[in-house]
C-alpha cells in the first residue's frame, strides 16, 4: 500500500485469478488472498453474501480512476509543500520563545531563595572570576553577612571578584563595611551614578540576570542563563559599565562644608569635574557629551546628581557652587585637553 492507502502493485497470483474469473472458472480456498487484492484494486466486484461469483471490471476504467486519484494526491502534496515555508515563518517566533523560555539555554527562577541557592551552587564551583552588578542600592546586614561568607570563600580559592554598585552606597555604613573588608582581601569595587542592569556572571560560563520575559515576576526573580554566547554578551555589558565607573574601596562620601572649606575632601569624580569645567565655561551640553564620549542622557544624569548633591536649583547656581568648591581648586586647567 502507498501513503494514500492505495495498493502499489498487483501480484502474479492476483493476475492469474483475474483471468480465471473472466473465464468464469471456479474459485479455490487458496484464492482468498489474491481475491482480496483484486477487490482492493477495484478490478472485481464481490458479492458480500457469497451467493454469486465475483465479476471482473474494466481494467481501463480502474487505471483511469487510479491516475486521477494519484494526480489529485500529487496536487495536494504539492500544495502542502508550497505552504510549508510560510507556515514555518509564522511559527518561528513562537518556537523561538519556547526555546528561550524552557530550553537548555536558560531557566526562570521565580523565588528569591531559589535564586540565591542557584547562585551559591554555581559560585561553589567557580574557579576564575565572579562579576556582580547590584543596582538596588545599599545591602542589608543579613545580605552582607551571607556575602562575606560566600564571596570570601571564593576569594580564598583564587576567584577574582569585581562588583558594581550604585553611587548611593558610599553613604551606607553597612555596604561600606562590606566593601572595605572585601577590598582588603583582594576584591575590586566600583560605583556608578547612572542606572545599570542587575547581573551575576560566574567564570563566563553562566549568568543570572533580572527576569526579562515574565511581566508579573517578583522583583528579585531571575533568569539563569547557560548559553555561552548570551553569557559572553552579558559579561561585555558588565565590562562596559565597569569601564565607565569610579573605583571604590569602601570609603564614605565626606561632606564639603558647603563647598567653601579650604580643607574639605573631594565630592566629585573626574568625569563630573570635566562636566563642571565645561559648565563653568559656558560650553553646550551636547558639545561636552561629544568631547567626553558619553551620551547626552548620561551627562544629564550626572548634572542632576550634582545639582541635588549641592542643593543647586539651576545650572547657574550649580556653577557658582562649583567655582567655590575645593574640588575646583584641584583642577589644573593647563593639563586639560584642548587648552
Amino acid at each position: 500500500m502507498d501513503d494514500y492507502g492505495e495498493p502499489t502493485g498487483l501480484s502474479e497470483p492476483a493476475r492469474r485469478l483475474y483471468g480465471r474469473i473472466a473465464r468464469q472458472q471456479p474459485l479455490h480456498p487458496q484464492d482468498t488472498g489474491p481475491l482480496e487484492e483484486l477487490a482492493a484494486w477495484n478490478l472485481v466486484s464481490v458479492d458480500p453474501s457469497g451467493t454469486h461469483p465475483p465479476v471482473v471490471l474494466d481494467p481501463h476504467e480502474v487505471a483511469r480512476h487510479r491516475i486521477e486519484h494519484g494526480l489529485k494526491a500529487l496536487e495536494t502534496a504539492a500544495h502542502q509543500l508550497a505552504q510549508a515555508p510560510r507556515i514555518a515563518d509564522e511559527l518561528a517566533a513562537e518556537y523561538g520563545r519556547s526555546v528561550w523560555w524552557s530550553g537548555p539555554g536558560s531557566e526562570f527562577l521565580a523565588d528569591v531563595n531559589l535564586v540565591n541557592a542557584r547562585i551559591g551552587q554555581a559560585l561553589a564551583t567557580a574557579r576564575d572570576e565572579l562579576l556582580t552588578a547590584q543596582p538596588g542600592g545599599p545591602r542589608t546586614r543579613e545580605q552582607v553577612t551571607a556575602a562575606l561568607e560566600r564571596d570570601g570563600g571564593a576569594l580564598e580559592r583564587g576567584v577574582r571578584i569585581r562588583s558594581l554598585y550604585r553611587d548611593v552606597v558610599r553613604d551606607d555604613t553597612v555596604t561600606r563595611g562590606y566593601a572595605t573588608a572585601m577590598s582588603a582581601r583582594g576584591a575590586q569595587f566600583r560605583t556608578q551614578i547612572g542606572p545599570f542592569q542587575r547581573m551575576v556572571v560566574i567564570d563566563r560560563r553562566e549568568a543570572f540576570i533580572s527576569e526579562p520575559l515574565v511581566e508579573d515576576a517578583a522583583p528579585h526573580a531571575a533568569r539563569h542563563v547557560k548559553d555561552r554566547a548570551m553569557v559572553a554578551f552579558i559579561a561585555e555589558v558588565f565590562e562596559e559599565v565597569w569601564r565607565r565607573s569610579e573605583e571604590w574601596s569602601g570609603e564614605g562620601r565626606p561632606g564639603d562644608g558647603g563647598g567653601l572649606g579650604a580643607g574639605a575632601p573631594l565630592r566629585t569624580t573626574a568625569l563630573q569635574r570635566e562636566i563642571l569645567l565645561d559648565l563653568e565655561n559656558g560650553v553646550m551640553q551636547q558639545v561636552t557629551a561629544a568631547r567626553l564620549g558619553i551620551s547626552l542622557r548620561r551627562l544629564t544624569s550626572e548634572v542632576s546628581y550634582l545639582k541635588e548633591m549641592w542643593g543647586a536649583p539651576s545650572l547657574p547656581a550649580l556653577a557658582a557652587k562649583w567655582v567655590r568648591s575645593p574640588d575646583r581648586r584641584l583642577v589644573d586647567d593647563a593639563a586639560r585637553p584642548g587648552t
